[in-house]
């Protein structure tokens, strides 16, 4: 079986280079194509298999085919994103966040990642700072790591997002630092989970759009865990950061800033105008791809056919088709 055009139409496989190296990456290949309610994007990172992209794809065919849900706002607090670079360049890239004052800086060891902050607060001197390790540190790293960021930078953290894999890691940090715990990995990478009880681990709760499977599954997800949440990008065009603006607007409350301004680490969106922070907000709108730009960022033919054949596979598994309205 084949890729039915008439679900995915104008189906195109884009290749963007990004302005500076993130989450390992120098280039983002993405897939968009056209539903009933307008554009949408299916963009899991290359490495992620056939199960995980499946909620991805999920998400582009509910946000193609059904109409967004109830909006409390028209635009969005952002907060601005800086990858692990070398501190000089933490100015240059922080001008393309005009307005923000809340910074989520990307960690690994705490010596360039201190090197980041104090860069970060020469630029925005009352900046909240967030930090992103990815679950990058054990337990005893954590610990030391948190105790040094508090004793040199003091109550200026909004909170540390994902600092361990393991909850109960997560839960003892909770208890022994003074710092709020976001969790992002623990949610997505687990969605059949309880939660229950999630907030002994965490006091936030990061959510993708695509990633956990689209506005309905978003909804679902944030009811079970009672957290508040943050709205956060996963590294996708103006296409696909539109959704999730507009899965930020459909919460009736909203606390805290939201990371979708990632556009800005593109060299370009393929939208006009671009989906850029101003004034430290982003306007709630519906993406539409420019043609000039689809054919500027047009992927290779043998990167076409590779994702040709990751949406075949989803389509027509079993798993995916069964139960579902796309039978």
């Amino acid at each position: 079986m084949t890729i039915p055009t008439e679900i995915f139409q104008d189906l195109t496989v884009l290749s963007i280079p990004l302005r500076n190296r993130f989450r390992g990456i120098d280039i983002r290949e993405v897939a968009i194509f056209r539903g009933d309610q307008g554009w949408s994007e299916f963009s899991p990172f290359i490495e992620y298999g056939e199960v995980e992209a499946s909620t991805w794809l999920k998400a582009a065919l509910e946000a193609a085919y059904k109409p967004w849900p109830k909006q409390y706002r028209d635009r969005i607090p952002i907060n601005a994103t800086l990858p692990m670079v070398e501190p000089d360049q933490a100015s240059q890239i922080l001008s393309r966040f005009p307005g923000c004052t809340t910074v989520k800086i990307k960690v690994d060891d705490f010596v360039v990642g201190a090197e980041l902050v104090e860069a970060t607060l020469d630029e925005i001197p009352d900046a909240k700072i967030r930090l992103d390790v990815n679950e990058g540190w054990t337990l005893e790293e954590a610990l030391l790591n948190l105790y040094d960021y508090n004793l040199r930078f003091g109550n200026i953290f909004e909170y540390i997002e994902q600092p361990c894999k393991s909850l109960d890691d997560l839960k003892r940090l909770k208890r022994e630092t003074p710092f709020k715990i976001a969790a992002d990995e623990s949610i997505r990478k687990d969605l059949d989970a309880h939660f229950e009880e999630f907030s002994q681990y965490a006091d936030v709760a990061i959510l993708k759009w695509a990633p956990v499977g689209g506005f309905d599954a978003a909804h679902e997800l944030a009811s079970r865990i009672g957290l508040p949440v943050v709205i956060s990008s996963a590294l996708e065009t103006g296409v696909g950061i539109s959704q999730s603006l507009a899965l930020a607007g459909s919460f009736p409350q909203l606390d805290y800033a939201c990371g979708l301004g990632t556009v800005s680490l593109f060299e370009s969106d393929i939208c006009e105008p671009a989906f850029t922070v101003s004034n430290g907000f982003m306007e709630v709108r519906r993406g539409e791809p420019v043609p000039a730009l689809l054919s500027k960022y047009q992927a290779a033919p043998e990167r076409v056919e590779w994702w040709h054949n990751r949406i075949n596979a989803i389509w027509n598994s079993k798993d995916f088709r069964e139960g579902s309205e796309w039978q």
